[in-house]
Order: structure tokens, then C-alpha cells, then sequence
């Protein structure tokens, strides 16, 4: 049975695992470099398990139950008015179960200046293409890209559980940009700042508004946070 809170998509694709292997073969597969960046699981929000997550930390990805608590919020946040933010970049979600592309994808996005992609690769070239378009000019761009969906396809079944369609969870992702922390979900009308952060407490920034989503719903078991990290051997 189909989730009631999943919005309904034209074009669906198997969902991404919260898997850190599977999601680095998949960036290093679409240009990142691998000496750049990679992705590592955050074992707990907690200041000591924080403390073991390689550092610095560029964005956090975070996967979370759809529930009528997370969707009451966000139809609260759709009637809001957001202003234009010109220096995130960010897309709209229009592609069921795409979530966890779209996460990785705001996630780069808005570290380019941070980390070095291969030259005329996937990421490279849809970066470059998508710079001016607005949200759902990118999102069309994206759901149009047969390059993007091959390589989503084939990342979302290597993980480790089996490939189903039917899923209640959604990713989204947090990421420093000029000293705000931005959470960025494709599902929502823009980004949507969460105050002042820097490059080093960005983690715990986010975990700190994490921790709120995980406490307004208590029952629910289905949490993953995962970081992207430089590499310290990486291009500054």
C-alpha cells in the first residue's frame, strides 16, 4: 500500500538506501573525486559520537518517517512566503522516491566551492547546465536526464535491503551557506534557514535540529543521519 503521505509523482524510481558505500560509488560514479569527499554514518546525536565523524563535514544528509506530524509541518511551511535565496542552491522534488538523489544533489550543490569534480562528468555538466535555472526548471531537467535515472537505478539496488517502491521515509539535507544553516527538501517551496553556522559546527548545528524532528516523533524508529566529509587530502 502506497504511503499516504508520499506526494504522488508522474515518473517513480526505486528509493536510495541510507547507505554510505552505496551513496559514495554513486557520487564518485557521477564525478566527485574520491580523494575529495565521502559520505560516513553519524552513530548518534550525542557530542562524544558527533566528536568521531570525520572532519570537516561539508552537509549532512538526514532520512526520517513521513508522519502526519512531518506533514502538517510541511504544508505549514508550503502557505508560508519564502524569499528567493540566490545563493543556495536548491530544486524541487518532482520524481517519486528521488529524495535521496535530490539530497546528494542539494548537498554538492551547495559545496562546489569546496570540493572538485571531475571535468565533463555528470555532476560537472548538470551543475552547469542547471546555474541558472530556477527550482523547477531543475527538477525538469532532472527528471528528464536518462544519465541520472541509469546510475539512481543502479545505486538503489546495490544496497544491502530489497528495492521496493512503497516506501514512508524522505531524505533531506543541511549545508552552510554564508553562515546559515539551510535545511534543503525538494518536497518544500525553498530552503529553509535554521540560523546562524559555520563550517565548523555545522554538524552540530544540524544535530541539534534534528534532534527536535526525532523528539516530535517519539514512536518512530525509522532515523539515519549520514555526513559528507572532505577528504584531508582533498583540493581546498
Amino acid at each position: 500500500m502506497a504511503s499516504p503521505y508520499r506526494t504522488q509523482a508522474a515518473k517513480r524510481w526505486l528509493p536510495l538506501e541510507a547507505n554510505p558505500d552505496v551513496m559514495n560509488q554513486f557520487l564518485w560514479g557521477l564525478g566527485l573525486q574520491e580523494d575529495e569527499a565521502e559520505c560516513y554514518d553519524v552513530y548518534g546525536l550525542d557530542g562524544e559520537l558527533l566528536e568521531m565523524v570525520p572532519k570537516p563535514v561539508l552537509a549532512v544528509l538526514f532520512l526520517y518517517p513521513l508522519t502526519p506530524k512531518t506533514e502538517e509541518e510541511r504544508m505549514m511551511q508550503l502557505n508560508e512566503k519564502q524569499e528567493t535565496k540566490d545563493n543556495v542552491y536548491f530544486m524541487k522534488q518532482t520524481v517519486g522516491n528521488a529524495c535521496g538523489t535530490i539530497g546528494l544533489l542539494h548537498a554538492v550543490g551547495n559545496i562546489t566551492s569546496e570540493i572538485k569534480l571531475v571535468d565533463g562528468s555528470f555532476l560537472d555538466r548538470f551543475f552547469k547546465s542547471t546555474a541558472s535555472m530556477d527550482p523547477l526548471e531543475r527538477a525538469a531537467f532532472l527528471e528528464n536526464d536518462n544519465e541520472m535515472e541509469v546510475a539512481h537505478s543502479v545505486a538503489a539496488t546495490a544496497g544491502d535491503t530489497e528495492a521496493t517502491d512503497e516506501v514512508d521515509t524522505h531524505f533531506i539535507s543541511y549545508a552552510c551557506v554564508d553562515g546559515e544553516l539551510y535545511e534543503l527538501d525538494g518536497r518544500k517551496s525553498g530552503p529553509i534557514s535554521h540560523g546562524p553556522s559555520s563550517p565548523t559546527t555545522l554538524l552540530q548545528d544540524a544535530a541539534k535540529v534534528i534532534q527536535g524532528m526525532i523528539q516530535k516523533n517519539p514512536e518512530s524508529l525509522n532515523f539515519n543521519v549520514i555526513a559528507i566529509s572532505k577528504k584531508s587530502g582533498g583540493f581546498s
